[in-house]
């Protein structure tokens, strides 16, 4: 039996346990085939901290969502069971043992019949999360919306940091050279050389500034030809969004997305496998009236209903 959000019309949505659209936590249910997860880490980040606290504040956004996604025409909760996870540990004083706690978290969420949707945290938190599904789904397309590459090899020595989990995960074998895309990117480089070097990385990209001359439908037509039938992982840095919507992040960049225009890419996206997620960067304290939680926790529901409107098509998923 399925198990969904606590009523709104019966308990007042700010009521009660602050899971994810007042979903049942992962303790009080069976099994669930749909995992939302938070991973509290920021000890990655070049620029401004705070995206430690960006899991709580989604979940506290998400009380304002209801059952149904009419733009979908699916009530995700109703075809799979969903479920909160809670926080993973991350080790804040130690990245690699951080990483390690990570990625044993996120593989037990992953696996056959099984998908998580993770809140970062910086986007240090993708790389492990890109290791547990790589092994459960084998070398996997990335769909990467962001401002930056996040493609640059070390910060000050250190090879592990929220602007290098892509370079670490092609290095490693996780993603398909051939099916990965960025898109969103803008803002200043280090060098030309930047974009070169991604390129031999294996990825192709859709900068901002071309969304005004192709529209979000040519942008989905971009990564829909890139992508093809690879298992995808999608990875959304808050930032990829103009800090006009987002400005609760910790590398703003004028001249980013619309809320509405992301929306509507990763609406066009259901027909691709996606097999995880991760929404990351979101720092509370640079937010204001909670403008980037709600973005947030608007995009991860979009994610959640295509993701069980999948897993309710496949034959070997019980419902509950």
């Amino acid at each position: 039996m399925i198990i969904g959000p606590v009523d709104g019309q019966r308990s007042p949505r700010y009521a009660g346990f602050s899971t994810f659209a007042r979903l049942p936590r992962l303790e009080d249910v069976a099994d669930a085939a749909l995992a939302v997860v938070g991973v509290p880490f920021d000890a990655g980040v070049t620029f401004r901290p705070g995206a430690r606290f960006g899991p709580s504040a989604i979940r506290d956004a998400s009380r304002l969502l209801r059952p149904f996604n009419p733009a979908l025409g699916v009530a995700a909760f109703d075809l799979v069971q969903v479920a909160d996870a809670g926080d993973l540990d991350a080790n804040p004083f130690d990245i690699a043992s951080a990483l390690d706690e990570m990625e044993r978290g996120f593989r037990a969420l992953s696996g056959p019949g099984r998908r998580f949707v993770a809140l970062g945290g910086d986007h240090t938190v993708a790389l492990p999360a890109l290791r547990a599904v790589a092994e459960a789904h084998g070398p996997v397309a990335l769909v990467h919306f962001d401002a930056h590459l996040d493609t640059w090899d070390t910060y000050f020595g250190e090879a592990y940091t929220h602007g290098s989990p892509f370079r670490r995960a092609s290095e490693e074998g996780l993603l398909r050279r051939d099916r990965s895309a960025h898109v969103g990117l803008r803002g200043s480089l280090y060098s030309g050389d930047d974009l070169l070097d991604d390129e031999r990385l294996g990825f192709t990209a859709v900068h901002s500034r071309e969304l005004d001359a192709i529209g979000a439908p040519g942008v989905l037509r971009r990564i829909l030809d890139r992508v093809g039938d690879a298992p995808v992982y999608v990875s959304i840095d808050i930032d990829v969004l103009d800090p006009s919507m987002a400005p609760g992040t910790g590398t703003p960049e004028a001249g980013g997305m619309t809320s509405r225009e992301l929306l509507e890419i990763l609406r066009g996206m259901r027909g691709l496998k996606l097999v995880g997620a991760d929404i990351v960067e979101v720092s509370p304290p640079f937010d204001h009236a909670a403008i980037t939680a709600v973005a947030a926790a608007n995009l991860a529901y979009e994610l959640l209903g295509i993701m069980a409107e999948q897993l309710a098509a496949e034959p070997s998923v019980s419902p509950g």
